[in-house]
């Protein structure tokens, strides 16, 4: 399943708040642009209307035809008054075109719109006795004021807008500072430090439903730890003593009864079998033990990964010489830095998982190369093939695959897997070219002092 992308919520604030906003102003402009058309058709209207009947009702010899003029002019309004076919009287700059076309096709009286010459006219036909007036105006000329007004409000509005976006911006980073201050009082939270934790400003009622259920977690995973800690402590104490009992009873045993047929045979299983109980046991402190909340805390030293393989090869030798197995490795000089005694378990345990699985007169790889910046050590075996499945589950506790005739705990590769982690490294599984499992891991190589 692939991650989805995280979205910022504090982003989606901003562009929520401004969208909505964006929104809000273009339904305004909208608006705007209805009301400004149907003002300015009915000003301009109201225009030619009064122009024609001053050129009706008064004497045009007089100033009144000076007022039309200019109102003419101002509003690009033409017009045409004509008495028994005669025109008395017409703007200057007249479109004759335009008014023949009117005379010609009988315009109808009252207002109207045609298209004339790709151009969409509105016209005006008022007659009184045997004058008519003819009065026409493009359209065009109204939608140059009602666009520039659009325009001049569209600006206005995209300077609002760039602000809003800046305002917004600031205050919800101002008002977010207290989640990121209660993010970061979770993340400094480690193993011992569970106490409660304080709003930073108790007064958010959004943030107090959430304060609130943390510190119940936070106490939960406290009286969690506890109980743990405690079920350890018990167990090492209950356990280790009945088993160490035990074995020092066999061994006596063993001991007294030497001479006997059969008994010697069965008490060396239950010798066994208790030193795989005492096994298990040490895992399982061990494994509870390697869960500091820092890796960084852990105590780490140069030292040497080939003659950690080494020393645990030599811990192991007994085991090789039982299955007569070639051991085949590559120890080149590789500085890492480690905690000796962590990383001496971790090889240890993933040469031993080798052993066990790897045939009789086997081949066991070990291999140490550098690899980007990391040191790369490997270790494969000639063992039965693993699957696809059995390769996920690698890893976790107490697992081991089916059909396996070998005896184990399946924490070996669990506890491996805690300390590579420990040291900020990477454990991998892979099918080996020998016909059994391939384990990898890279640590950080040490820097040159």
């Amino acid at each position: 399943m692939q991650n989805k992308r995280t979205v910022s919520l504090q982003h989606r604030l901003v562009k929520t708040s401004v969208f909505s906003s964006i929104a809000a102003g273009l339904i305004s402009l909208l608006l705007l642009l209805g009301i400004s058309v149907y003002q300015t058709m009915h000003l301009q209207d109201e225009i030619m209307d009064e122009i024609s009947d001053m050129l009706l009702l008064t004497d045009i010899t007089k100033t009144s035809g000076q007022q039309i003029d200019e109102l003419s002019d101002q509003f690009d309004i033409h017009y045409r008054l004509i008495y028994e076919g005669q025109t008395l009287t017409q703007s200057e700059d007249v479109q004759n075109e335009i008014f023949q076309f009117l005379t010609k096709n009988h315009a109808a009286r009252g207002y109207s719109i045609m298209w004339h010459k790709e151009k969409l006219w509105r016209t005006f036909v008022q007659s009184d006795s045997d004058m008519t007036l003819y009065a026409v105006q493009r359209l065009d000329v109204r939608f140059e004021e009602i666009l520039s007004t659009a325009a001049g409000y569209a600006a206005i509005l995209a300077v609002l807008w760039c602000l809003q976006w800046l305002i917004v911006h600031i205050s919800v980073k101002q008002q977010f500072k207290s989640i990121h201050a209660l993010s970061q009082q979770i993340a400094e939270k480690s193993a011992d430090d569970l106490e409660p934790i304080i709003s930073p400003e108790p007064e958010l009622a959004e943030l107090q439903p959430m304060v609130l259920q943390l510190n119940h977690m936070l106490e939960r995973v406290k009286h969690a730890l506890i109980a743990e800690q405690r079920f350890t402590a018990d167990a090492s104490h209950e356990l280790r003593s009945p088993l160490s009992a035990i074995q020092m009873r066999v061994q006596v045993l063993k001991r007294k009864y030497q001479g006997h047929e059969q008994l010697p045979a069965e008490l060396l299983q239950i010798q066994q079998d208790v030193s795989r109980g005492t096994q298990v046991l040490e895992n399982l402190l061990l494994l509870a033990r390697l869960d500091p909340s820092k890796p960084e805390d852990l105590p780490k030293a140069r030292i040497d990964l080939a003659d950690v393989t080494h020393e645990a090869l030599q811990a192991l030798a007994p085991f090789v010489q039982q299955k007569e197995i070639q051991v085949e490795a590559q120890m080149n000089p590789m500085p890492v830095m480690a905690n000796a005694e962590l990383l001496f378990t971790c090889l240890r345990n993933l040469i031993d998982n080798a052993i066990r699985y790897a045939n009789m007169q086997g081949v066991l790889q070990i291999q140490m190369a550098e690899q980007a910046g990391q040191a790369l050590w490997s270790i494969e075996d000639n063992g039965t093939e693993v699957t696809d499945e059995v390769l996920q589950r690698l890893g976790e506790r107490f697992y081991r695959a089916l059909g396996t005739q070998t005896q184990g705990t399946g924490l070996g590769l669990s506890i491996c897997k805690k300390i590579i982690e420990l040291h900020q490294g990477q454990q991998i599984f892979s099918q080996s070219h020998l016909g059994g499992l391939k384990v990898q891991i890279l640590l950080p190589q040490a820097l040159d002092e």
